[in-house]
Formats: structure tokens, sequence, C-alpha cells
């Protein structure tokens, strides 16, 4: 079970959260860091480019559900896929679809189109968490962050996957660079890399103290994130597991050779193991859970959190009634 970087401002009980839905994906391992910054950050809107099975979308949605938010999650996609992740079919948008109706009802909205099209259907200074995941070459990445960067609210946070892959083709890490300097930022090396950067001139004081924080003492909070993505990871690959074990099965009973019997036996040997493994620290992470909300520094902290929370909303109210301002990082 990994241990918590010391002091809060990097970690909060949404940490230990789990997904409802899980997927083979690129993202799985950011999926407690997501939970956390819905809960820091509380984004009235999010806007998400790029969104293929829906993993980092729903795993939004879920901790919104789960603290009872008011948020809107848009999500902007072709749903075809492209030379870089590969091309799929028409069942991974069916699927998408009804996840986001039966699971995230007027919650979630769907766009289906290239994201240059999509532009003009969000509003300018709506948003309030940008997640950028379409295409990974420098020159897409760029226009991506250009054309949705005046959608962004003052209390604007921008989060970008891909900040730590440096294939021939892979541009984000170059951008990363340019605009890291710009603003608040800290970036995660798990999982590809995620950059987080606080771009509003009115990011809530909970986002801004994690990245001041985690800048601070940078490899105990990649460590700790990374440990609790790899927790994620491993739930994610159990059904994949057990759909092997499925078809490895088929196979046998179907005649094939026996060659198939070992593959199998390892197979079912590995998702035991899995499935042990998680039964133990799903037990342990509902401990940690349990620790955290009756810890005395929880429980004299929540005044302030309080406070804080208050005072957002203030500010919130009061850009609304007032002309927005340009970002700090314009």
């Amino acid at each position: 079970m990994p241990e918590a970087p010391s002091g809060s401002a990097t970690v909060s009980a949404a940490s230990y959260w789990m997904p409802a839905h899980y997927g083979v994906t690129a993202w799985t391992e950011h999926a407690p860091f997501a939970s956390w910054l819905i809960d820091a950050a509380r984004p009235r809107t999010v806007l998400e480019l790029g969104t293929h099975n829906g993993f980092s979308l729903f795993a939004m949605a879920e901790a919104v559900r789960r603290l009872g938010l008011p948020t809107t999650l848009t999500a902007i996609d072709s749903w075809l896929g492209d030379d870089q992740a590969g091309f799929y079919g028409e069942e991974v948008f069916r699927d998408v679809t009804s996840i986001a109706e039966r699971d995230y009802p007027g919650m979630i909205h769907l766009i289906r189109a290239y994201f240059a099209d999509a532009v003009e259907q969000i509003a300018d200074g709506s948003i309030d968490l940008l997640h950028i995941d379409g295409r990974h070459g420098y020159d897409d990445v760029f226009a991506d962050f250009n054309s949705y960067r005046s959608k962004l609210s003052d209390r604007g946070v921008v989060i970008f996957h891909d900040t730590h892959e440096f294939q021939p083709t892979f541009g984000v890490h170059r951008l990363w660079g340019e605009v890291a300097q710009t603003a608040p930022s800290f970036e995660f090396h798990h999982g590809h890399g995620l950059g987080v950067l606080a771009v509003g001139s009115q990011v809530p004081a909970s986002v801004l103290d994690f990245l001041e924080a985690a800048n601070r003492d940078p490899d105990a909070v990649r460590e700790f994130y990374h440990r609790l993505g790899v927790e994620v990871a491993m739930r994610a690959e159990v059904p994949v597991l057990r759909d092997l074990v499925a078809e490895l099965q088929s196979q046998l009973s179907g005649g094939q050779p026996t060659r198939f019997g070992k593959e199998l036996e390892a197979a079912n040997a590995r998702l035991g193991d899995q499935v042990r493994r998680l039964t133990v620290e799903r037990a342990e992470l509902m401990a940690v859970v349990e620790d955290y909300r009756t810890s005395t520094s929880w429980r004299v902290t929540a005044p302030l959190r309080a406070l804080r929370r208050g005072i957002d909303a203030l500010r919130g109210r009061r850009a609304a009634a007032t002309p927005s301002r340009p970002n700090r990082a314009s």
C-alpha cells in the first residue's frame, strides 16, 4: 500500500477511489489523480478532447457522481481512431454512449466531431477543466491547445496526456516544455506522462497548493500516484485475463493443439494471483480511506476546507458578475 506524501495538500480520500468502469488504455494509471483533481478543483464544467473508450471521461464522471457535484462533462471525439492510436469500429462509440446514458444521465454530453470542427460549439470562458488527449504530434496538440484556450474560465486548469512519451511521432513533451513555464504546473511521468497546468487567474486554492507542494517533493508525489495507478491498472487487467482464459478453454474444447493447455494453466495462475492480491489491496485501501476520514488532521481541517470552498464559490460569483479578464498565461 503506497504511503501518502507528507502533508495533506497532495492527497485526499478521493485519491484512493477506484473507477466504476475499466478499460485497456494508456490513461488507466491516472485515475487516482483524476479523482483527486475533481475533488480539489470542483469544476463546474469539464471538456475532454479525445475520449476513445471513455476511461478518463468516466473516471472523472464517477468522481463527480460520488461527490454530488453539479458538474457537466463534454467529450469531443470522432470515435474513428487515427494512425497513432489505431482505428476501431462503431462498437466503441456505441459502448461509450450506452455507459454515459445509463450511468451518468444528464451529466455527460458527447460531441462526435473533429476538434477543429467543434470549436464553435463551446462558449468562450466556459470551461473550468480541459483535458487534451487527441493526436500527439507537436502541431496537433499545439493546435488543440490554442484552439480551445479561449474556452477556459478564470478557474481554468489544463491537463495534457502523453507529456512523458518520446516516440518520434509524439510531440506533447515538446509543447509541455514550452507551456509549463508560463503558469503553475506539475508533471507526472508514469502512464506516458500527465501535465497539469493552472492557467486561470482564479484557480482554486487547493489546486495551487497541490502544485506548490508537489514541486517541493516531486519524487514522493510521483511515486505515490504511480503506485496507486498501478493498482487501478491491475484491476483493469483482470477482465482481460478472464477473457483470455475463456478463449483458451474454448480452443481446448474445440480440439486445438495441447500447447494451449500450458497457456491456459499460466493464465489461470496469473488471474488467481491478481484476484488474490486485489482482494488484499481493496481491504487495505478501504482501511486507509477510513483512517484518513477519521484522522484528527482531517477533522481539524474540515472548517478550513469549508472556508476555502466558500471563498472559491464567492470568487466564482464575483467573476460571473464582472467582465472576464485575460488568463495570466496569455
